[in-house]
This record gives C-alpha cells, structure tokens and sequence, in this order.
C-alpha cells in the first residue's frame, strides 16, 4: 500500500519583509521557509525583535509579504485574515462587557445575530472551564481563567488554524503550568493546527509537535527540530533525557542568535 503524502495546512515559501526607514531599507524577515501539518502544533522561538510578530501578523493577513508565498490548504492566503484565529499576546477583554458578550464580540463583528452569537459562545463554556462565569465581568477572574475566555473568544469563530502570540506570558509559573496543561487537552480534543510564538523554551518543548527557532534581525530558519515525545505529555517528561537533550539543542543555538542580536543593536546604536 502506498503511503499517503500530507499536503501542509500551512505553507511559508522564501518569505520576506522589508520596510522603509530613514535612509534606506530594514530587511525583517529574509526567506523564511516552513510547513505546518493538519492538526500539528508548531512553536515558534527566536531572539527578541528578530522579526516573530511580522512573520505572525502576515499569516494572519494584518501585513503583506515584500516577496514570497503563503498558502493555506494549497491556496494563495497573503492578505486573507478569514482563514486563521488569532490571540495577541494580551487578552484585550472589554471591562464593561460581560464574559460571554466577550467572548461572541468576533462573532458580532462577522455580522451573526447578537443572541445567536452569545449561544454560540456560551456552549462552549464547559469545555474552557469558565462554566458559571458568563455573565462576569473581566475583573472578577484570575488571570488564568481570562486567557481562556480570550482563547475561546478565538476559536468559537469556528477557524481550525491558531496562531497564539505569547498567550501565557503574562502569567505566573504555577497558572502558567497549568494553562500549558489545559491547552494541550483542549488542543487535542478539537484538532486544532497550531503555531504558537513563545520565548519559554520547556513550553515550546512541552506543548509542540515541532520546534522552530528563528535567526536574529533578517530571520530565516535556523533549526526545525521534532520533538518526538509520547502525547498526552506529563510534567514528569520535563526531566527525562530526551526532553533535555532538545532543550540543550534549542538553548544553544538560541544563545548564538541572541548574542548576534545584540551585536546588531550595538552597531545600530
């Protein structure tokens, strides 16, 4: 029987991005290649300011590409923003909304009826542990129980690719942990093709399929590493030898590109 040949969900091909600056051109993103499998969770890493929220902002269809490919699904997606769900970094609930009128903002936005929207909404409470919390407001809830709304706020729009941008940076370690834990079930259960931005190395090991680290300011690839540990995944995986041996990987070339990072600030200044 012949094996069957996954097409990617998700295609970058010799992507670049460049923009105008005082006396010349800033070159951001330089050939940047990578595919992300249906229902695969991809984490992204590289050194701060490398260029990860453009590379992000034009998967999502808020930026176009100076030259390059984007396909989704095998079809040209630059400038298409229907086809992904994306959560920023920050949770961005309204205070004055309630979190079911939150979370069915997107939907209302799209043009879907005000009630049918919350419905929607509300029927997926259960499934992000806010079951009880509907008609609360952002205060009233932890931070952990805030990037949840946020993410289903995100995916209720019915999209199966998620693009996260440091969604748990703002947490502490312990509800960190926990969401890590959470997202990984829920990622599981509905399916759902994800890359996810992270500067948190054990996070990107914890949660993804594969590993991605990107090269300092022009980013290109520089590793695309498995990360090939049995799912579900305990926190006890974190210090077996095989964990360890990814992460020393991931560490040392993220400390080169980081080094080069600054050398480059340094020149610039």
């Amino acid at each position: 029987m012949a094996t069957e040949i996954k097409s990617p969900k998700i295609e970058l091909v010799d992507l670049h991005k460049q923009f105008s600056v005082p006396g010349g051109e800033r070159r951001v993103v330089d050939g940047v290649s990578f595919s992300v499998n249906k229902g695969e969770f991809v984490a992204v890493i590289g050194p701060s300011g490398c260029g990860k929220s453009t590379m992000f902002n034009i998967m999502a269809g808020l930026e176009e590409p100076t030259a390059g490919e984007l396909k989704v699904d095998g079809k040209d997606a630059i400038g298409v923003r229907e086809n992904v769900a994306y959560m920023p970094q920050k949770d961005l609930l309204f205070p004055w909304r309630t979190i079911a009128e939150n979370c069915a903002l997107g939907l209302e936005v799209q043009g879907m009826w005000k009630l049918e929207a919350r419905k929607r909404a509300r029927d997926l409470f259960p499934t992000f542990g806010l079951s009880g919390f509907e008609d609360s407001h952002p205060f009233e809830l932890s931070g952990g129980m805030r990037q949840r709304a946020a993410l289903l706020r995100t995916v209720v729009q019915g999209r199966d690719i998620l693009l996260l941008d440091e969604p748990f940076g703002a947490l502490d370690s312990l509800t960190r942990i926990e969401m890590q834990n959470w997202l990984q079930g829920v990622w599981a259960k509905h399916e759902w093709t994800a890359v996810m931005i992270t500067h948190d190395i054990r996070e990107a090991i914890y949660l993804a399929d594969r590993v991605i680290v990107l090269s300092a300011r022009p980013t290109r690839v520089r590793l695309n590493v498995e990360v090939d540990l049995p799912r579900p995944r305990e926190l006890s995986v974190i210090t077996s030898p095989e964990f360890a041996a990814i992460e020393a990987q991931l560490i040392e070339t993220l400390h080169e590109e980081s080094r080069k990072a600054l050398e480059l600030q340094g020149t610039l200044l």
